[in-house]
């Protein structure tokens, strides 16, 4: 009789226990999810339609590819702030080298638009080698580091164009690479999902993944155990601004222009989707299927907010309570598991 009075005592508290750990184990995002589902539903009857999931499976698929790169670079104990100018960069100088080659020769379509693509994907990935450079070899703080590229980079997209769109690229481009699709499913998904397998690969199946983690983890004990920490973070910044610069060829194709002035947003938005899938601020903790769940999430609370008619304006509102209500998480997640430590 008195193991089961004590059986049923405990039951009640392992219940009540169960959010907090799930909280612990998961982080916010799994609350944040059922939350904006629910909510959204509510709001407009064509949110959880089949079709609307697939569209925002569309439109998240940039920012997602975006998010991976950001990832990398929050995981050393840093961030990228210049992946929106990496954005720009690249749509309009991958956008004028595609026109002029295009325009050379006429018949050889392929030709010029390979020649685009990597002309647009070197010159964003430079941002990469530069960031990389002044945090790894000056020790510049990333903030700063990424901070000024950002600057720079507009002014050089903005100087390149006059802030006038880019047109003259053929139509083969945006055909397959912004619209295309092959079994319901359109391109730049099937680009996302391949560069979300190689990462995957890298980041937990070779010692430089690992690499990674550890030197986000403990920079100075990474270094003491033979890690090159300074080719570590050059790498982590350059692959950080490779992956921005293939969603913003992308970007390229989606929109059939050059633009100087797109990627604002994708600062916010990929570090969003980082904090919110968990990824610690402080380096060394994040996994990458949250990640790309986090970026989903944004892309289904945006949206949820163009159904439910909420001004674009206050959309950028709610994100940012989102980051906000994200770090604060964050920070009593770790404190509960100091706590379980214990």
């Amino acid at each position: 009789m008195t193991v089961s009075s004590d059986n049923s005592a405990a039951s009640p508290m392992n219940w009540a226990d169960l959010p907090k750990r799930l909280f612990v184990r998961l982080g916010i995002l799994p609350f944040l999810l059922v939350i904006a589902v629910v909510v959204f539903t509510f709001m407009s009857d064509n949110f959880l339609t089949g079709r609307n999931l697939l569209n925002v499976l569309r439109q998240s698929v940039f920012l997602t590819i975006v998010s991976m790169g950001q990832m990398l670079a929050l995981l050393t104990g840093g961030f990228d702030l210049s992946v929106g100018t990496t954005l720009a960069v690249t749509s309009v100088v991958g956008a004028m080298t595609m026109a002029a080659a295009y325009a050379a020769m006429p018949d050889a379509v392929w030709l010029a638009i390979l020649i685009g693509c990597f002309a647009g994907i070197a010159a964003g990935t430079l941002i990469g080698v530069c960031n990389g450079v002044g945090v790894a070899f000056f020790g510049v703080s990333p903030f700063m580091m990424s901070l000024g590229m950002t600057s720079v980079g507009f002014g050089i997209a903005l100087f390149l164009t006059g802030g006038t769109p880019v047109y003259g690229m053929p139509q083969t481009f945006g055909d397959i690479f912004g619209f295309g699709s092959f079994l319901g499913i359109h391109t730049p998904i099937y680009v996302a999902v391949i560069l979300a397998i190689l990462l995957f690969i890298y980041l937990y199946r070779t010692p430089f993944g690992r690499f990674i983690y550890a030197v986000g983890g403990n920079t100075k004990a990474a270094a003491l155990s033979g890690i090159n920490t300074r080719a570590t973070l050059l790498w982590t910044y350059i692959m950080c601004a490779g992956m921005a610069s293939v969603a913003g060829m992308l970007l390229t194709a989606r929109l059939d222009t050059g633009e100087a002035n797109i990627g604002a947003s994708m600062p916010l938005e990929s570090i969003a989707a980082c904090v919110i899938a968990g990824v610690s601020l402080r380096g060394g903790v994040g996994r990458l299927e949250n990640v790309i769940l986090g970026a989903l999430f944004i892309g289904l609370v945006q949206n949820g907010m163009n159904l439910a008619r909420i001004e674009s304006y206050l959309q950028t509102v709610v994100l940012g309570g989102l980051l906000i209500l994200a770090v604060i998480a964050d920070q009593i997640r770790l404190r509960y598991v100091a706590s379980l430590k214990d």
